[in-house]
This record gives structure tokens, sequence and C-alpha cells, in this order.
């Protein structure tokens, strides 16, 4: 059975780090390790909330707890999201060579949560730069939205060309394998949205119509299926084709609810068998 360590956040209420990946990926018949890194009411994003940060000591507590159990050559990835701090994102790293000296098979996929177009930075100062001289060049996959490539890669992505250059000094960086989310470019339809992925082997897109609704934990969930469906098949393009027909899935039956928080639990047949198919186009 495929197991991942998720080290992520974690809410009561709501859908978002790890409460928006744990669930997903037991769904699809994954192994979860869930390590928290805090545990809150809520989302930030409501602007207030409550609930413990947990220190960067206490999550490396947990992993080595987890090490004693004698069960770290069990595990084939480490899957990580939004870091509070450098600390928290050091202890990630250790946790990552801790596993791979366990089982030197398991990869490293790290979403690299630092901001969004039109909202710019959302990560305190100093995370971005982190992200993108320590934890990025760790990595074997990442899964960054179309801002946090540029930041990264310092390269503009107006156009599908342009995307594909940034993804490849992306991975020149490091990862094997890259995933742009929420790709909008020059030659797109205005009412979609791309997902692109990237390797040494080749490049495909998938293009889903572009829902009315903005979604917390909508990347949460994408970067969670992608690793999934790329343990299992071992094929970028098949990973990218069912993320998009997943997350697509949840996120119409989120604005059909009427709610905001995402809903998984109401989606999840989505998440087992997606009703949606979309088409896998090759760019490269």
């Amino acid at each position: 059975m495929t197991s991942i360590m998720s080290i992520q956040s974690s809410v009561a209420y709501g859908h978002v780090g790890n409460s928006a990946a744990t669930f997903p990926l037991m769904r699809l018949g994954i192994e979860v390790w869930p390590v928290l890194t805090v545990h809150f009411s809520n989302h930030t994003g409501y602007g207030s909330w409550r609930g413990p940060l947990l220190k960067s000591s206490d999550v490396a507590e947990v992993v080595s707890g987890i090490d004693e159990r004698g069960v770290l050559g069990r595990c084939d990835a480490v899957l990580s999201g939004y870091q509070g701090g450098e600390d928290v994102g050091a202890v990630i790293l250790d946790t990552v060579k801790l596993i791979k000296e366990r089982n030197p098979a398991a990869i490293y996929c790290c979403d690299p949560v630092m901001g969004d177009v039109g909202r710019g930075f959302f990560v305190r100062p100093g995370i971005p730069e982190f992200m993108r001289d320590h934890v990025v060049p760790a990595a074997q996959v990442i899964t960054p939205n179309q801002f946090e490539l540029e930041f990264l890669t310092g390269l503009q992505t107006t156009s599908v060309p342009d995307v594909l250059k940034a993804a490849d000094a992306a991975r020149a960086m490091g990862p094997e394998t890259v995933l742009v989310t929420s790709v909008v470019h020059d030659a797109a339809d205005q009412d979609t949205i791309d997902m692109i992925a990237v390797t040494g082997e080749g490049a495909w897109s998938v293009t889903t119509p572009l829902l009315p609704q903005t979604f917390t934990g909508a990347g949460d969930i994408t970067a969670a299926m992608f690793l999934a469906h790329l343990l299992t098949t071992g094929d970028p393009a098949a990973a990218v084709s069912r993320t998009a027909a997943i997350v697509y899935g949840v996120l119409k039956t989120t604005v059909e609810s009427g709610q905001g928080e995402l809903q998984l639990v109401a989606a999840q047949e989505e998440i087992a068998a997606p009703s949606h198919t979309f088409e896998v186009t090759r760019l490269r």
C-alpha cells in the first residue's frame, strides 16, 4: 500500500492543509500519516481564528516518534504545503532526509505556498526566499501556481511557451516534475483555466472550466491528488488528467452547495470516480 507523510496545517472547521489532503488521499486508498504544524479552529482567511501554532521541535518530536515505530522505510513520499517559518521548513527538510535514509526510493513533493495572482504574497517576509533557495531544490516534485512559479524563476508567464520555459528553469533548480496550477495565458478562453505538468520526458496540459468562486484549500487537494496519482501510475500525463477531473468535481460540487468551504464529503465520489474527464494535450 502506498504511504504518504503529509506535513501541513490542520483546521477543525473546513478544509485546508492536512484537513484538505488527508481524506481525499485516504479515499483513493492511500495510507496517510498526517503531521500537523498548526491546529486552528478555521483557516486564516476568515480574519480570526483560535488554536495552537506548533513549535518546530514539536513537529520534529512527532516524526521521531513515528521513526521509533520502525515504519519510515514504508513511507513512499513526503508532502508539504504552507510553511509558517524557516524553523518548520528546516524540520521538514530534516524529515525528508531521514525518510530517504530509511527508504531511498521515497520522494518529496513540495507545494511552495507563498501567494497568488491578485493577492501577492501572503506568507511572512523571508519565507518566499527560503522556499526558493532551500526547500524547492530538495524536492522531486513541486506544485506552484503561476504566481509562485514566476517568483521562483524570476520569469514572466503570459503564454504557454513562457510557462514551459519557467517550468524548465524550476526543474533546473532540482525538482524532476513541476505541476503548474491555475494557469491563465494569452491564448486561453476567459472562462477556462489550465494545469500544466512538465518533466524531463515531456509536458502536458489540461483545460477545465473556470468556476465562479474562490476556493481556499484547492491548491492543497490539487498537490495531494497529483502526488497520489504520480505515485500510483508513474505517468505524469495520467496524473494531471486525473487530478484535474477530481479537483473540478470537488469544486463544482462546492459551488452547487452554496458553501464557501470545500465539500469533500459530499464530493467523495468525485474523488474516487470522477464524473468528468478532460482531454490531455501533449505540449512537447
